[in-house]
């Protein structure tokens, strides 16, 4: 099942200052009960979604009744992204198809103390992990303190998975070991930086900046994730923000010398990636960026037949 990304009644999504806005889903008087029944469940299934995205631990639900979507759903976010329930295949324009077959997997890990704004103390967190191991760009290695990309025992570092902050929040040390690295391999694209501009300190003139189908032709950055093998591959798309006529800047922002999560992957550099989160077995498959398949998040087929 899927559904367009768009605002409950009174609930704002943790992706609203990216998504266009759209009418609130109402329930019509001339829906018969059980009819309504299903549609109340599934409006309060894309608000279970919405709310742990949103770091929010949608406690309150648990005591409803059960739904009867498999525990599982995927997000595409866009201008005007889609959020699905259940398994694929998820259609896009034109003739596009992914299905779980052709997503790679990485381990969703629980962090053992929440990093919510509320929560019970000894509780754990509600938002979606994962284990980068290391980080690369075109390919080399960056130098970087590697526990800070563990979870430790206060349930402070790790990656995480927000569509509250709308870029890339990282770790000074880690911000400082990143971007170096990525204007040493654009000056050697001949890519010249120029001033900061917020909330950006990384930024590069256009000048010698190649458009590509993935998006500027910048470094690529590589989240390694449970081997060599497993990478998340940030392309220029979601790597760089286009601020001026004739300025990108590096979509990071430096979150200090002691964030409670050492990497926040945020709205911005999620945009136009599938990605599927199958709670049942604790995983998560994401396509890289769509655009490498002629594609985008706001091109889903909701006209097609699985």
């Amino acid at each position: 099942m899927s559904l367009p990304l768009t605002a409950l009644p009174g609930v704002v999504p943790p992706y609203a200052h990216w998504v266009e806005p759209m009418a609130a889903v109402t329930v019509s008087q001339g829906l018969g009960q059980a009819a309504t029944t299903t549609l109340v469940r599934v409006l309060l299934v894309v608000l279970w979604a919405w709310l742990d995205l949103a770091g929010l631990e949608p406690h309150f639900l648990l005591n409803l009744p059960p739904f009867s979507f498999h525990r599982k759903f995927a997000i595409c976010l866009a201008s005007n992204g889609v959020i699905f329930f259940g398994d694929g295949p998820y259609n896009f324009l034109p003739n596009v198809q992914y299905t779980s077959q052709s997503l790679t997997f990485t381990p969703l890990f629980i962090n053992p103390v929440s990093t919510a704004s509320a929560s019970t103390q000894g509780e754990p967190s509600a938002e979606y992990f994962i284990g980068v191991t290391s980080i690369k760009i075109d390919d080399k290695t960056v130098p970087l303190n590697s526990t800070l990309l563990t979870i430790d025992g206060e349930g402070n570092g790790g990656t995480k998975i927000s569509t509250v902050n709308p870029y890339t929040v990282v770790e000074s040390s880690i911000f400082k070991a990143v971007t170096e690295t990525f204007i040493s391999e654009a000056a050697a694209r001949n890519i010249t930086r120029v001033d900061s501009v917020a909330p950006f300190d990384v930024c590069f003139s256009t000048e010698n900046v190649l458009s590509t189908r993935l998006g500027y032709g910048v470094p690529t950055i590589s989240l390694v994730l449970q081997n060599e093998n497993v990478t998340w591959s940030i392309f220029g798309a979601n790597s760089v923000v286009q601020v001026s006529d004739d300025v990108l800047c590096l979509g990071l922002v430096n979150g200090g010398s002691n964030p409670r999560t050492s990497i926040v992957i945020g709205g911005y550099q999620l945009e136009n990636n599938l990605l599927q989160f199958d709670l049942a077995t604790s995983r998560l498959g994401f396509s890289s960026l769509l655009f490498g398949r002629q594609t985008t998040c706001s091109n889903f087929n909701f006209t097609s037949i699985a």
